[in-house]
């Protein structure tokens, strides 16, 4: 019967016959051990017709880790920080590092194009579900579907955020761990209320002022952002469920175009080209794609090598300053700047939402490429993505900074501060910017257990908040709906 049923669904549960301490060791040892050294969860690669976008997530969220460990230790490189060289362009100020060459650079400090990648990712995964049922024509479906989605969307990404960096602020107050910044309030209450103010503030979306981040967590500064997102996505595909295909891709094409060219939102077009590419993608399968993608049929191939080389290109722009002059004064740059928009404030989002949509349309019709992203270690990468993001930053300050002023990165505030860990075991700083092997030493410790971190939160917090959202939500719902 094993064979045919699957397991556990007929036999009886072991851990029902045995008491709560064998049941607690058991929980904590699927809580402790690291999943990607196990045989279980991830073991066996995924045949998810979208899995490669969760080994880009998770690959992209790796990104983000390594463009803020090259920085942090480095603010005083060369005087100017470190910044200065990753962040621009290649020869910017007569600057030729390694690190700063066109492509290359993406894997120093790629972090601002990830976010780009996890936007556009988020339009796709968002609109999958209440596409499907525009296609099939479920109306009904469909309200229930995006009735749930936008119930759920602010608590499934905030409660994480809250949980997660209560606990790295308690934690200086409890164990009396100094970190370079933010400044600590000199007591545990002066503390929460600072972060009560804070939050309360940075959760809210539709806010007019303000910072757009924590100053106890300055990488969530991306979570306002995907809830605001997520709102355009639901907003667009119920004003668009009752309209024709072509109309529909009309729709969405003018809201990438109107948030990009006439208004300052280059978030909403990220979030639109995602739906859209799911939209495109759900037309191929059913055969109905507009005629003029069936006439491009015979060059897809070269069509998609140039989106993934263009992206790789596109994903470089200079992002030190956001100051158009800068553009013009980059090598290389400077030929294609007259392409930004006159409304793009910030012109490294234009540049970077090219080279998302690129990346992510190219990813699935480049056969290598696509099996890159399945492979069991970014799949793993994929499941604790949002943990690895959320908590990145709290081990760099922490334990990341500490093992990195051992090694010989120190700022006038560690002579202060922990004057002990000064060069407490150092190491060479010579070789190309950002592979130094005293800053890649550290690592050795740092990324699995930052990895391992990522993977309890997932467990302890995020998977969690899931199921509780999830469960709140049906019990919430009028007696009726929860009959049908």
């Amino acid at each position: 019967m094993g064979d045919i049923l699957e397991p556990g669904i007929w036999e009886e549960k072991e851990g029902s016959r045995r008491g709560p301490i064998y049941n607690t060791r058991i929980w904590l040892t699927d809580l402790l051990r690291p999943a990607i050294l196990t045989r279980g969860r991830g073991g066996k690669q995924q045949s998810r017709r979208t899995a490669y976008l969760d080994g880009l997530r998770g690959f992209a969220a790796f990104l983000v880790y390594w463009h803020h460990h090259q920085l942090w230790p480095r603010q005083k490189y060369m005087i100017m920080g470190a910044d200065y060289i990753f962040e621009n362009s290649w020869g910017f100020g007569d600057n030729w590092f390694f690190a700063a060459m066109p492509v290359v650079r993406t894997f120093f400090t790629g972090g601002h194009f990830a976010v780009s990648v996890f936007f556009v990712i988020s339009g796709y995964v968002l609109s999958a579900k209440p596409l499907s049922l525009i296609h099939s024509g479920d109306t009904v479906k469909l309200g229930d579907s995006l009735a749930s989605a936008l119930f759920r969307r602010w608590l499934r990404l905030y409660i994480p955020v809250f949980v997660t960096t209560l606990l790295y602020l308690t934690s200086w107050h409890m164990f009396g761990i100094w970190t370079v910044s933010p400044n600590h309030e000199a007591n545990f209450r002066d503390e929460l209320w600072k972060f009560y103010v804070e939050f309360k503030n940075y959760s809210f979306a539709f806010r007019t002022g303000g910072e757009d981040w924590l100053s106890y967590n300055f990488p969530t500064w991306s979570i306002p952002v995907e809830f605001r997102g997520s709102i355009i996505i639901f907003t667009s595909l119920l004003a668009f469920s009752r309209c024709t295909r072509n109309m529909r891709l009309f729709g969405m094409v003018g809201l990438i175009f109107y948030f990009m060219y006439i208004v300052d939102g280059w978030f909403g077009s990220l979030f639109m080209a995602g739906s859209l590419l799911c939209e495109l993608d759900l037309l191929a399968r059913n055969d109905d794609l507009p005629r003029i993608f069936k006439r491009l049929e015979r060059y897809k191939t070269p069509i998609f090598y140039t989106f993934f080389f263009v992206s790789m290109f596109l994903s470089g722009v200079p992002s030190h300053s956001r100051e158009y002059e800068v553009l013009l004064k980059s090598p290389g740059w400077r030929h294609i700047a007259f392409l930004t928009p006159q409304a793009t404030w910030d012109f490294k989002w234009f540049y970077l939402f090219w080279a998302a949509v690129f990346m992510v349309s190219a990813i699935p019709r480049i056969p290598w490429l696509k099996s890159f992203f399945e492979l069991r270690f970014n799949q793993y990468l994929g499941r604790i993505s949002f943990c690895l993001y959320l908590i990145h930053g709290p081990v760099l300050w922490t334990m990341g900074d500490r093992l990195y002023v051992a090694t010989g990165w120190y700022r006038p505030e560690h002579e202060i501060n922990t004057p002990f860990l000064i060069n407490a075991f150092p190491m060479s700083k010579a070789g190309p910017l950002g592979l130094e092997p005293s800053f890649l030493a550290p690592h050795l410790i740092l990324l699995p257990f930052t990895l391992w971190v990522a993977e309890v939160v997932t467990k302890l917090i995020d998977e969690p908040s899931v199921r509780f959202v999830a469960w709140l939500y049906d019990k919430m719902k009028a007696p009726s709906e929860q009959q049908k």
